[in-house]
């Protein structure tokens, strides 16, 4: 059977159209069929055009119209303005006089420059960024290798520890069973002779009852009294009960004992929720007699409101306009976003700052803002912070009739948490009111909280019942406690700015007051935040200086 074979052959379509070409414009490098050719010298009517069959077109350069002169293409370069430009621009217009080049001669620096570049990022660039990813690839893996080990060593010790805890407790069981029984046996031994006398007496009084009737004289007469025999009770040893005593008071000495054993557990440093905290309470030891000033820093914002620290020597900060400034401890800016007005910022423990704009909390990630948390309907966010655990607080707030109600709630990640809102019997924590409140998580998790509605501090536990209030009073400043931002130290301390009296309150983990700093030139001290090094950055209201204090 004949076959036949056919060859397909592609087929050029018009430019403008998707009919087979015939024509091509060279001065524009266009493909044409017949029925286009009007309609394209018509849309560049002002261009000349060299219009050539297909077969006989010419591969070349399209030069640009010129924007200054109609009908006039650009054949020079303008190396003052770096633009492309005409002759009538050369000879009278506004390049006249400048010094130029062919477009064509442009034209070939920059494919050399291309050119140039790319071999450059093949044969450096690329391999040096490859051997880089190489690197880190492996530093990934012995990180992780490096992490599984921790987390064998530390199942081991764990086990370890658990069974010298046994072991201890065990002993103490032990010790315990064995005082009891000690105990029991002489007790019982004592209960038995009680019993035994008890049986004694008993027959001699129905001896002695038989005898008041007796006739017989000599039965009487031979009676003996026994009685001072019974007066006094037997003898017996005193015994001590056995009693379990500890001290259990976190971050020190773990004591137990009964009886004559006595155990112990030593620990070097307090727990902490992070690795920068069980850093900074390695070093620092005590608050320190005289504060010190290290650095006062000009924002040249009229009004400042918010400062949040990065690491050891930056922090971001906020104030009456749409920027949000990142600076160093010497004042040298480093990064900045620009926003509608925003109305609260807050770092992460990854070091992302956080912000809020109306009623949508936002992160920036990679230089980029996107949306983090959109709050319930209804309730509106004010103050917020992050803690170290990774958690975000926020104060919302609602107009309820002529109050406006506040609360707390607790968001991980995006999900609503917690809400800290009332007590155990119901009743409200935080004042109504319009002014906000503003919070710091301790190491315990405690939440601390100045509530600007009533100006006390409030300090609720994980669970959200409240363990102490505190009013400024043993502070003793000359007017009333005005509290504003609210932070924690490595230590456990609170500390809290008040605004009226120009200084700091600082108080131990359990509320007692330690001390007040009122001599570092603190004017209207509002924005506070801790750095990874243990200073606090003070951020002031009215003179928008912030000021690095060393306090520890």
């Amino acid at each position: 059977m004949a076959t036949s074979t056919f060859w397909a052959q592609d087929v050029i379509t018009c430019d403008l159209c998707n009919k087979p070409t015939q024509l091509f414009c060279n001065s524009c490098q266009v493909s044409l069929c017949s029925d286009c050719l009007i309609k394209h010298t018509d849309a560049f009517r002002s261009m000349s055009h060299e219009i050539t069959p297909f077969l006989d077109r010419k591969t070349q350069l399209v030069l640009p119209a010129c924007q200054k002169h109609s009908g006039q293409r650009c054949e020079v370069n303008c190396k003052e303005c770096n633009k492309p430009v005409c002759l009538k621009c050369i000879v009278s217009g506004t390049h006249k006089g400048h010094d130029v080049e062919e477009l064509t001669e442009t034209h070939e620096n920059k494919i050399r420059k291309i050119k140039s570049d790319t071999e450059e990022m093949k044969a450096k660039l690329i391999p040096k960024y490859q051997k880089e990813d190489v690197e880190i690839g492996k530093k990934i893996s012995k990180t992780k290798s490096k992490t599984d080990d921790l987390g064998k060593e530390s199942r081991k010790l764990r086990k370890l520890w658990h069974q010298e805890v046994d072991n201890i407790f065990d002993k103490i069981d032990s010790l315990s069973q064995s005082l009891t029984e000690k105990n029991l046996n002489a007790l019982q031994e004592y209960h038995n002779k009680i019993r035994d006398l008890i049986s004694e007496m008993n027959t001699i009084v129905k001896q002695n009852e038989n005898l008041f009737n007796s006739n017989k004289l000599s039965e009487v007469n031979e009676y003996q009294s026994k009685l001072n025999a019974y007066q006094d009770f037997p003898e017996h040893v005193d015994l001590e009960l056995p009693s379990l005593r500890s001290n259990t008071d976190q971050g020190k000495e773990l004591i137990i004992e009964i009886g004559g054993y006595r155990a112990t557990l030593n620990q070097m440093s307090p727990p902490s929720p992070s690795a920068d905290v069980s850093r900074l309470t390695t070093g620092i030891g005590k608050l320190m007699d005289q504060v010190r000033v290290i650095a006062t820093i000009p924002t040249n914002y009229k009004t400042l409101y918010g400062v949040a620290c990065v690491g050891e020597s930056e922090a971001w900060f906020y104030g009456n306009n749409k920027t949000i400034t990142r600076i160093d401890i010497h004042g040298t800016v480093r990064d900045r976003v620009t926003t509608t007005w925003p109305g609260g910022i807050s770092v992460t423990i990854g070091g992302e700052l956080i912000y809020r704009i109306t009623d949508t909390m936002n992160i920036v990630r990679h230089g980029k803002s996107e949306t983090l948390i959109t709050t319930p309907q209804g309730w509106s966010p004010w103050r917020f912070c992050c803690t170290r655990s990774g958690d975000i607080l926020i104060h919302m707030y609602k107009w309820s009739g002529p109050q406006t109600k506040n609360k707390i709630i607790r968001y991980q990640v995006q999900n609503r948490k917690q809400e800290i809102n009332k007590d155990g019997q119901g009743n409200p924590i935080f004042k109504d009111g319009g002014y906000s409140l503003l919070m710091s998580e301790n190491n315990n998790e405690d939440v601390c909280v100045s509530d600007t509605n009533v100006n006390t501090v409030v300090v609720v536990d994980k669970t959200g019942r409240v363990r102490f209030r505190y009013d400024g009073t043993p502070a003793r400043t000359k007017k009333s406690f005005a509290p504003r931002y609210i932070v924690t130290d490595a230590l456990s301390q609170i500390i809290v700015a008040d605004i009226d009296n120009n200084c700091l309150h600082i108080l131990d983990q359990n509320g007692q007051f330690l001390r007040c700093v009122d001599d570092c030139g603190l004017e209207k001290p509002y924005g506070l935040s801790v750095d990874s090094e243990g200073r606090l950055w003070v951020g002031l209201l009215d003179t928008g200086e912030i000021k690095v204090l060393k306090y520890l």
